[in-house]
């Protein structure tokens, strides 16, 4: 999967660049072919590692809660510092006065796209042979083996370490939280004040660029959501999680705008009303079954979920059968699909490319909605059995 999204983002963006005459400035740049197309500049690779070290000092501001996450293998619990929202703020805020002061133009974030990726590339490979060659032994980290004759490959590519700390600082959840999504939030933010540079704003940009931007602030505001994610907690950290968090997040999922940018499309007022609608049909269904799920794991006596039907699992569990979880099995990932569909719509249908990344979270998401009934399967067997009979649907009723 990972994979499949880096080539995307490759093929994406230098397709984008091709088609709409992207050439290089007068600087030294190494040039992909023929069609000019700068891939390389150590200018670059400073902005990706600025950004890098920025993120890590932020991470010790004192502000943020300090909240408690899975069990680590010493028998206590791994803490985890979530101040992501201020040093996305902080960062917002650097960059609009760097850019009232004229020392940044966004503009040229658009001139060196394919080189910014390269240079992540570089520096997600550099991050990970680190992590492969000098591994970070805490007693609270479990470490990975493989029974496999390329297990020091698959050590590399796939992870050997589960919750690698640098002092405060869990890998993990740094490279997800404040590299993918924070660099997100600021190549919106950057493409947003490129439009205003260019005076190339229109009402599709605009919705696409607010609807990521109410996304990434509601998983910021919520960070700690994270901590319980099977990504998150089942899964080592190597070079395809770190490559993915550099690339696939920042510039994989902001293709959309980066498209309207080069390709602007012009939508009516009206033809937004059913895009809004969508999104936040979405966004509800995202946020309100997030909710749902989460409460009734920290407190299944709550009396707000005492109306609930619920199946006994043999592990010792209940498992929710109405309310969201009766509707469809993964309600959440059908919220994150409804949300992702609407901010690619206002970018036409001219081209597959802005929808490359609503494809893509489909099939991630119904990949690990897979995974998940499988492992469900195991713990909580016949009453998980009695669950997909009572709702027969994963994400989509009566569709899928």
């Amino acid at each position: 999967v990972s994979d499949l999204s880096l080539v995307c983002v490759l093929l994406g963006i230098s397709l984008i660049m091709m088609l709409d005459g992207c050439r290089p400035s007068s600087e030294s740049w190494v040039l992909l072919g023929s069609a000019g197309i700068p891939i390389w500049d150590w200018k670059s690779v400073c902005v990706v590692m600025i950004f890098t070290v920025l993120q890590v000092a932020l991470y010790y501001l004192p502000v943020g809660q300090v909240t408690e996450g899975k069990m680590g293998c010493d028998g206590k619990r791994l803490k985890y510092k979530l101040n992501g929202l201020h040093a996305f703020l902080l960062t917002v805020v650097l960059m609009l006065v760097l850019w009232f002061s004229g020392v940044l133009r966004p503009g040229a974030v658009m001139d060196r796209i394919f080189s910014l990726v390269s240079a992540a590339m570089a520096v997600s490979l550099v991050f990970s042979l680190m992590l492969f060659l000098c591994p970070i032994r805490t007693p609270s980290s479990a470490h990975v083996t493989y029974n496999n004759t390329a297990k020091r490959l698959l050590k590399f590519v796939l992870g050997q370490s589960m919750d690698p700390r640098l002092g405060i600082i869990d890998v993990k959840h740094f490279v997800m939280v404040r590299v993918g999504f924070i660099g997100w939030g600021m190549m919106d933010v950057n493409y947003l004040l490129t439009a205003v540079e260019t005076k190339n704003s229109s009402l599709s940009l605009l919705l696409v660029i607010i609807f990521q931007l109410i996304y990434i602030l509601d998983f910021l505001i919520d960070e700690g959501s994270v901590l319980t994610t099977k990504e998150f907690t089942d899964e080592p950290i190597g070079f395809i999680m770190i490559l993915g968090e550099f690339i696939w997040i920042p510039f994989f999922s902001s293709l959309p705008v980066y498209f309207l940018l080069q390709r602007p499309n012009h939508i009516h007022f009206l033809s937004a009303v059913p895009i809004c609608l969508l999104f936040g049909t979405g966004f509800l269904i995202y946020y309100l079954s997030n909710e749902q799920k989460d409460g009734f794991r920290r407190n299944p006596r709550d009396p707000a979920y005492a109306r609930l039907k619920t199946i006994l699992s043999p592990a010792g569990s209940s498992l929710l059968v109405s309310g969201w979880f009766g509707w469809v099995r993964h309600p959440n990932y059908s919220g994150d699909i409804l949300m992702m569909l609407a901010w690619c719509l206002p970018c036409g249908f001219s081209s597959v490319l802005p929808y490359l990344p609503a494809l893509q979270c489909f099939h991630l998401l119904r990949q690990r909605a897979n995974e998940i009934e499988e492992s469900c399967l195991k713990k909580h067997r016949d009453a998980w059995r009695e669950y997909c009979r009572r709702v027969p649907y994963k994400l989509l009723p009566y569709v899928y």
